[in-house]
């Protein structure tokens, strides 16, 4: 069997590459190319990893004949198109749990340098000055942090800041309140977060939930002077609102690595009061540059060897033999996963899936991964089917799979039950005809397929329902592509899935809602 060949098409650590050597990988380093250059060479390699200069795009995906993986020295995977990828057939996986300690580090320096005004202290003393009375700082101890996002590392941060005998708070919906004591935080709601919190730090992913997570409204939420860092990601803060918030002093500071628009050659920020700047260097240490590399090494070597996959972010763990039999079923479970994710707003302590009829005979855990990353994806877009059950147990999520041989209506049918704060949730769905379809939900029957956009509806089943509804669309210009109906009995508790042509805006969410007789109104994303 000839030796699998490996490009190294970025910088990366000598260390990295003795491990390609060791395992019996060919290595070749090439940096520097250009995209002309790797179409040329990409159809020799079977692996190729990056970091983030080099831009694994569709054309270079097309020539690359032999290529099995693709490895990102990093968390990041902006600059590859994982759709081309995944329709080559080619895995694509990256660390990223590699930097967690060098980021939190650098959320703490952050804080640090907030509090103690530094970066302009020291502006001041190299200019020749010596103004001890302009920079009046504030202690860290015994002050309270605020974490949005107690991941992992969330929670590396909140154990440093409680090491300088700070109290920590944390908002994350699915955060458990035992994982919470492990971690020595107190959980508590985002508007009791901002309310209490001298400092914020951010650490959690940008998904349509996190998107300007720190609105206008909520920074008018937070205390008088309250300090705010953000090493996570651009969008999680409304830039333009917390300038203002740092003109009028509600804002005591704020230290930023990441930005909407990156390179941020300019930004509304600059300038600021107290506002502190680095260039996206949260994985900026030796440390975390080695750990990275020693981690895609190793993963592209066992992938290449074995066949083993870790930390993919778009293969499931599948044998060839099982793939015809799962692929529709996987596919069922991640879309029933992401409709109970939609649908569920409070802390998640538990999620149980159940497989009933054929399904049951199958191998349960790539659905299982499918299901929970779906279902965890609306608050955390990295996910996939490979981190989703670490990051159930990593959150104190308890996750149960159950089996029974015969379905009562359907040959096959998976029911995902997610238990919440607030009680349980459920949502079942089969394959009919090859398409994963919704088939119950709040216990009604229903038979709906998955659109990329949909409407939730739960009403009162009551004339005129469904004419005020199409009216509102047909006023909004959204066509209705699919509509499926479900109830208890007349006049009883009913629901509409409605499959729609184009994105509902919040304004008309609103309208749905103010309905008479309605409920609860969503849109969903599939």
């Amino acid at each position: 069997m000839p030796m699998p060949r490996v490009l190294i098409a970025d910088s990366l650590s000598p260390a990295a590459i003795e491990i390609f050597r060791q395992r019996g990988v060919d290595a070749d380093v090439k940096t520097g190319l250009s995209k002309e250059d790797l179409i040329k060479v990409i159809g020799d390699y079977d692996g190729l990893v990056v970091r983030s200069d080099t831009k694994p795009n569709k054309d270079v995906i097309a020539a690359a004949t032999n290529l099995k993986v693709i490895g990102r020295a990093g968390i990041g995977v902006d600059n590859i198109d994982i759709p081309a990828a995944t329709a080559a057939g080619i895995v694509v996986m990256n660390t990223p749990f590699g930097n967690s300690i060098t980021t939190a580090e650098h959320a703490i320096a952050m804080m640090f340098a907030l509090a103690r005004q530094m970066p302009a202290a020291d502006a001041s003393t190299q200019a020749g000055k010596w103004e001890k009375s302009r920079f009046m700082g504030v202690e860290l101890y015994a002050k309270t942090l605020g974490l949005i996002g107690a991941g992992n590392i969330g929670g590396i941060v909140a154990d440093r800041a409680l090491g300088l005998k700070m109290k920590v708070v944390a908002y994350d919906p699915f955060l458990s309140q035992e994982r919470a004591q492990e971690l020595g935080v107190e959980k508590v709601e985002l508007d009791e977060l901002l309310a209490r919190a001298d400092i914020i730090t951010l650490h959690t992913p940008l998904t349509d939930k996190t998107r300007n997570i720190l609105s206008a409204e909520n920074l008018a939420k937070t205390k008088k002077g309250v300090m705010i860092v953000n090493c996570a990601r651009g969008g999680l803060v409304d830039e333009a609102a917390l300038r203002a918030g740092l003109e009028s002093g509600h804002i005591g500071g704020a230290g930023f690595d990441v930005f909407v628009t990156e390179p941020a050659k300019e930004n509304v920020l600059f300038g600021a009061p107290n506002f502190v700047a680095t260039p996206h260097l949260g994985a900026s240490t030796n440390e975390a540059q080695e750990n990275v590399a020693l981690q895609v090494a190793e993963q592209i070597s066992d992938y290449l060897l074995t066949g083993a996959v870790t930390n993919a972010l778009n293969s499931p763990s599948v044998t060839a033999e099982e793939a015809p039999r799962l692929k529709p079923f996987i596919a069922l479970a991640e879309k029933l996963g992401a409709f109970a994710g939609q649908m569920v707003d409070f802390g998640i302590k538990a999620i149980d899936i159940a497989y009933e009829g054929d399904v049951a005979e199958l191998n349960a855990k790539p659905m299982t991964a499918a299901a929970l990353a779906g279902v965890m994806r609306p608050m955390l877009a990295e996910i996939n089917m490979v981190s989703a059950p670490a990051v159930a147990k990593e959150r104190g999520i308890t996750v149960s799979e159950s089996r029974q041989d015969d379905s009562p209506i359907y040959e096959s049918l998976i029911r995902i039950t997610v238990t919440t704060e607030k009680g349980k949730r459920s949502f079942a769905g089969s394959v009919l005809a090859g398409t994963p379809r919704v088939v119950e939900v709040k216990g009604m029957d229903l038979d709906s397929p998955f659109s990329p956009t949909m409407l939730y509806v739960n009403n009162l089943d009551k004339p005129g329902f469904i004419g005020n509804l199409g009216r509102l669309l047909a006023e909004a210009d959204v066509n209705i592509a699919t509509f499926n109906l479900g109830r208890v009995s007349a006049g009883d508790d009913a629901i509409a899935l409605v499959g729609v042509d184009q994105a509902p805006s919040d304004e008309l969410i609103g309208k749905i809602q103010a309905l008479p007789h309605v409920k609860e109104a969503r849109a969903l994303r599939f």
